[in-house]
């Protein structure tokens, strides 16, 4: 009776035990899983080339470039789910990166043409003073180029034998009565410009002017001035000219490649140094015919205002042509755009922390928006920083497990390897060990730091040994301990490295020269 009831005592506390077991470390439940997932998950599906991933066996053996074949573990993801070129970060990696995202969307660029023009004055409005006989300046009013004139103000006076004789025949038809003489003779003092006035006053009193007085025929500056007192004239001088400033002209120049944009009639913001702080509004006015050929730009004048007679000519301004254009397509932010000699790339958020780099055509840009016009497509989310790391790993196809802290954090496993060389001075340790299936890292060679607890003295080239490696929190690997074993134990691929290794490598400044004909990390 106590033999049967000590049985159900301790069937109980195995009972008991175990259940403890399973909620205390829970790693003890994967024991009981089926043996066929774990050598699922330690099989390679496949070996691809390092420096080409689209090269794939089904077996071990050597890439076209002479190099050994990196085996390729099912990680959980479907081939659908992660395709070449889209890697996977963790949720920390993202937010340590400071990776942002942009959904793109149909918009219509914003198209400004920025440039920089010179104040001139309206060539409509200037008024060229030339003389239409010979004679000899016996009076002048105005005194300098610049100066302020009204209209109807008085700008010269001349002597003229041919006004003389001309204002002589006018009299001799009056006094003739000969309405066909009178006529041809005030059309003659007409056409040689002699003032209305000068006509009236001749035909009132009826006595020759020896010095005919000319007025200016509107109302601005004088901005040139070719004459003096005694100055002697002739048809053809350019005695001076008279400008407006009620508006003024903007000449502008543009590259041949915003030329597109730029229409009759757009509005024109303009703003000056000389007046911070104010705004003018213009128009484009004229946009001329064909382009510099030596700078390649095209010249567009513009149209402004001046009534408070702010602007002066030769004035140094800061132009915006405002382009009409109400069409929409699909636009992206500059700074998501990765441009390279031969493409242009985006990076696309997949979601859960995946991520692909796509190849896409450009279009029109404005100040902060660039046109797609292929690619992709609206709704779809990309990065807009970071987006280089992120390219920089998708074009190798990585499946970016060395940037996942978690694949690693707070872990240590066991790996058989063989020792290469060893720097003691600086706790260096290069080994090439086999497969570690819980990080999916491929056999390789590579070079750890050991704790200072362990040994190396004792260490010898060509040693096999089992390496207890753990991963810090920063993402280091630390050799913890080193379990020496038999030459025979080592597999023949790693006997076949090891006989290559010719000589010890150089570690005495610190790093570490790899055998010829292995991979690294």
């Amino acid at each position: 009776m106590n033999i049967i009831k000590n049985l159900l005592l301790l069937f109980l506390g195995i009972i008991i035990g175990g259940i403890g077991l399973v909620y205390l470390y829970p790693q003890f439940s994967m024991m009981f899983q089926g043996d066929s997932e774990q050598v699922k998950e330690a099989f390679p599906l496949h070996w691809v080339a390092p420096m080409d991933p689209n090269y794939k066996r089904d077996k071990p053996g050597k890439s076209p470039m002479g190099m050994d074949l990196i085996p390729v573990y099912d990680t959980g993801t479907s081939n659908n789910e992660l395709s070449i070129g889209t890697i996977e970060i963790s949720p920390d990696v993202i937010n340590n990166l400071g990776v942002r995202t942009h959904t793109v969307q149909k918009a219509s660029l914003n198209q400004t043409v920025k440039t920089v023009g010179y104040v001139e004055y309206d060539e409509d409005k200037l008024i060229h003073v030339h003389p239409r006989v010979e004679g000899w300046v016996e009076k002048l009013y105005v005194k300098a180029s610049g100066d302020p004139v009204k209209r109807g103000q008085a700008l010269y006076t001349l002597y003229s034998p041919e006004l003389v004789n001309a204002q002589e025949e006018y009299l001799i038809a009056i006094k003739r009565k000969n309405s066909r003489l009178i006529q041809a003779a005030e059309s003659r003092l007409k056409a040689l410009q002699l003032p209305r006035s000068a006509i009236a006053n001749l035909k009132k009193t009826e006595k020759v002017k020896q010095t005919i007085t000319f007025y200016a025929p509107q109302t601005g500056v004088i901005t040139v001035l070719n004459i003096r007192e005694g100055f002697y004239a002739q048809p053809g001088t350019l005695l001076m000219t008279i400008g407006k400033l009620d508006q003024v002209w903007v000449h502008a120049e543009i590259f041949e490649r915003q030329s597109y944009y730029v229409k009759l009639g757009q509005a024109v913001t303009m703003t000056l140094a000389y007046v911070p702080g104010r705004q003018w509004v213009g128009k484009v006015d004229y946009i001329y015919p064909s382009l510099s050929a030596n700078t390649r730009t095209l010249k567009v004048r513009l149209r402004f205002n001046n009534d408070d007679k702010v602007l002066m000519p030769n004035m140094f301004a800061q132009v915006v042509i405002h382009a009409d254009d109400d069409s929409t397509s699909i636009v992206v932010p500059k700074e998501a755009v990765i441009r390279t000699g031969n493409s242009n790339r985006v990076v696309m958020a997949m979601g859960n922390g995946r991520f692909k780099s796509i190849n896409v055509d450009l279009g029109r840009a404005d100040e902060t928006n660039i046109e797609i016009l292929n690619g992709i497509n609206s709704g779809e989310k990309i990065v807009t920083s970071a987006q280089f790391l992120l390219d920089s790993e998708s074009s190798k196809t990585s499946d970016f497990k060395r940037m996942d802290h978690g694949a690693y954090k707070n872990d240590s496993i066991t790996v058989k390897a063989t020792i290469n060389s060893v720097d003691q001075k600086h706790s260096l340790i290069n080994v090439s060990h086999q497969v570690i299936p819980a990080w999916n890292r491929p056999q390789m060679t590579m070079t750890f730091k050991s704790n200072d607890s362990v040994d190396l003295s004792s260490l010898e080239q060509g040693t096999v040994a089992t390496l207890t490696i753990s991963s810090k929190s920063t993402g280091e690997l630390i050799v913890e301990s080193i379990m020496p074993e038999t030459y025979e134990e080592l597999p023949t691929q790693h006997k076949q490295k090891n006989e290559d290794i010719e000589s010890m490598p150089d570690m005495s400044n610190g790093l570490v020269k790899q055998p010829v004909g292995h991979e690294h990390d």
